[in-house]
């Protein structure tokens, strides 16, 4: 029996919405169905592909090995018809656009660069960027709903099943205000550190599992005063305006240290840094508004890793 004459576009929307959601009832909200309905189109799913596609727990329900892999390539056929209805409805004669998803680590330095030379190259051309932690934006990609993702992201486990290509290692460093009293010795005894407010990233993103390395590796205790955000700006404007210590990825500041508008502080050693590049879904053929992001990105790269920019 071929059952892909049986597998229905209704059951693809409604396998990719619990997914996004974790939840048969949020997803049903989210689709404006009944949870009966949502159920019965989910089992009716499950009983084609002769395979349990999600585990049922009280906190949800999470994707089984089996539902990981026919994600991989259900949200690109979903999108794949999107695009395909699109281009019928005269969509094609609309600016090319991509959608893609950029963590912090990149946002500030190498991004804003990247999207100039892309438009500059490029008289039409939508770029949506997507900001967030690197669990979320990995799960949009395994969805389809983006095509790239960008930035500091091989530790996360929802890499798996998808491609990576390294662009440049990026380390981690301590920043401060200019006038900071930990200035005032370099390199600084590590124990004053935990005497300070902390910013630094929050538990279980990637960038967290780096600056705990540092952190262990320096012996500094972790202070009961600390904020823990991925918010760059907020970031920035809480050191400046306060005594805290920002556990900050180095091509975030880099900009703002060569204008001596932060400071560096001396730890005495060097976090070995973690690898930045590109992450894609191997599944989804790559659209040529992706393939013109890539090509920026590694030009831009290359010019980080020679010192030529920033």
């Amino acid at each position: 029996m071929n059952l892909d004459t049986r597998i229905k576009f209704r059951h693809l929307l409604c396998f990719l919405e619990i997914a996004r959601q974790g939840s048969l009832a949020r997803a049903a909200d989210v689709l404006a169905i009944s949870q009966p309905a949502i159920s019965k189109t989910l089992k009716e799913l499950e009983d084609l592909l002769e395979a349990r596609l999600f585990e049922r727990s009280h906190q949800g329900v999470a994707l089984t090995p089996a539902g990981t892999r026919f994600m991989r390539y259900a949200g690109p056929s979903v999108q794949a018809l999107r695009d395909g209805v699109g281009s019928v409805r005269g969509e094609a004669r609309a600016p090319s656009q991509v959608r893609i998803g950029v963590l912090s680590t990149v946002e500030g330095l190498l991004m804003p660069e990247v999207l100039c030379r892309l438009h500059q190259q490029h008289e039409a051309l939508v770029i949506s960027v997507v900001t967030g932690a690197s669990a979320q934006l990995l799960g949009q990609l395994h969805l389809g709903e983006l095509e790239l993702v960008i930035g500091r992201m091989t530790d996360s486990p929802q890499i798996q099943g998808l491609s990576f290509e390294h662009l440049y290692s990026e380390s981690m460093t301590l920043v401060v205000r200019p006038g900071h009293p930990l200035l005032a010795a370099q390199p600084i005894d590590h124990r004053q550190v935990g005497a300070y407010p902390l910013v630094l990233p929050p538990p279980g993103t990637t960038i967290r599992q780096h600056a705990d390395s540092l952190f262990v590796q320096c012996a500094i205790p972790l202070p009961a005063q600390r904020l823990e955000t991925l918010s760059l700006a907020l970031s920035r404007r809480y050191v400046l305006g306060s005594e805290a210590v920002w556990v900050a990825p180095r091509d975030a500041v880099l900009i703002d240290l060569g204008r001596g508008e932060l400071a560096e502080l001396d730890l005495g050693v060097r976090e070995p840094g973690g690898s930045v590049g590109i992450c894609r879904n191997a599944a989804l053929a790559q659209s040529l508004p992706a393939q013109w992001v890539c090509e920026v990105l590694r030009e831009v790269a290359e010019a980080y890793r020679l010192g030529v920019y920033p």
